[in-house]
């Protein structure tokens, strides 16, 4: 389509972003969407499209609650520094501060140490599995990436973990890992609260996010799972695996329910859309009334300079990445634009420079996540030719 002319935001965007969706959705890539998007926290699009349950034909609703998976980040991320803040952590601690028998080597047997800074910015010297080819060392160790083995416990999973050499010396590289799960045990120990607890009360009451939680307050509003198929998107079964770069994602739909399974502060939440603009519009507008905003400023400023990602052009802050070059990173997006998003199938972004906070959550992995629609969704809000 040709959008010759056109700027972010113009009064042709909802045009374009509709057929975006319409032809995801036609195509059988998505099978159902929830999307919104905010400018100075006033919503200007706001859509449910396609199905939450297409065996059912239900079909999408706004209020619709999603397995969240990496969108759990920025939440556990924000509930962390409302712990800095008031002294009951510091991000330059030891782990093993909070979790003496987390003590992961090098490959070398030294122990090096390992803060909570790094946990936060993925320096830390771990790893997830889908990074990891078929056979690489965390499936060897049954390594759980958050999203799988309902009933497994945080012990038990933090053993496996340590059990791993390191992939290098903390602080020394960056490497999308595990290390948000670790840092939610490491609140739950210096609190003595729960994950869940802290979460809900640092973050999710304050904000009224009122869906957020690492349980289903609803599940008949639960959407669906699907995931890519060699044609249209499949129902995801209890044990799926979507092939993801040289590996696989495990998914096990069936955890959430399973109390038993211990809370991944990387992946474990569930929620809706407009849980998720609540937290977003709250950081880009000051932290209010979570963080302070000195503290959401250092979250949402790199803080890896020096150190290369995976993503040309993407730095991290302190739960997601922040946009360093968008010509590297082949974006319209502004200089310093954070974003994120989540295996089960979304993609969200706040570009501060033009006040602009994007969500997009689907019921589709991975195809909702990364890929033409993502990227073809945030091309139709900044106007940029097809």
């Amino acid at each position: 389509m040709s959008v010759t002319g056109s700027k972010p935001l113009d009064h042709d965007f909802g045009g374009r972003v509709d057929r975006v969706v319409d032809m995801a959705i036609e195509a059988g890539r998505i099978v159902g969407t929830v999307i919104l998007v905010a400018r100075r926290g006033e919503i200007l699009y706001s859509r449910a499209a396609g199905l939450a349950d297409r065996e059912a034909k239900k079909r999408m609703t706004a209020d619709a609650i999603f397995r969240l998976a990496s969108v759990t980040k920025p939440v556990v991320a924000t509930a962390a520094l409302a712990l800095v803040e008031t002294g009951v952590i510091d991000l330059d601690d030891p782990v093993a501060r909070f979790i003496p028998e987390f003590r992961p080597k090098l490959a070398d047997g030294s122990e090096p140490v390992t803060t909570i800074l790094q946990l936060l910015t993925h320096t830390a010297g771990l790893d997830y599995g889908f990074r990891q080819v078929a056979d690489g060392p965390y499936h060897r160790a049954d390594v759980s990436d958050g999203l799988d083995q309902p009933g497994l416990s945080m012990a038990e999973n933090l053993r496996r973990i340590a059990s791993v050499p390191l992939s290098y010396v903390p602080g020394t590289a960056w490497g999308y890992s595990v290390a948000m799960d670790v840092l939610g045990e490491a609140m739950a120990r210096a609190t003595g609260a729960s994950l869940p607890e802290l979460v809900d009360r640092l973050v999710v009451q304050p904000l009224g996010m009122h869906d957020a939680a690492f349980t289903v307050r609803d599940r008949s509003r639960l959407a669906t799972p699907y995931a890519d198929g060699p044609g249209k998107a499949v129902e995801m079964d209890e044990h799926h695996r979507v092939p993801f770069g040289d590996g696989f994602i495990s998914f096990s739909p069936g955890r959430v329910f399973d109390l038993a399974s211990f809370a991944s502060g990387g992946t474990g939440m569930n929620g809706s859309a407009g849980d998720v603009l609540k937290l977003l519009e709250a950081l880009r507008s000051g932290g209010g009334p979570v963080v302070r905003p000195e503290t959401a400023t250092t979250m949402t400023s790199d803080a890896i300079p020096g150190l290369e990602t995976t993503m040309p052009g993407w730095g991290w802050g302190l739960g997601f990445g922040v946009l360093r070059d968008p010509l590297a990173a082949s974006t319209p997006q502004t200089a310093g634009t954070w974003r994120w998003g989540g295996v089960y199938g979304h993609s969200w972004f706040v570009d501060p420079a033009l006040e602009l906070t994007v969500v997009a959550l689907t019921n589709t992995a991975i195809a909702g996540m990364t890929g033409a629609f993502p990227d073809a969704l945030r091309d139709a809000i900044y106007g940029k030719p097809a």
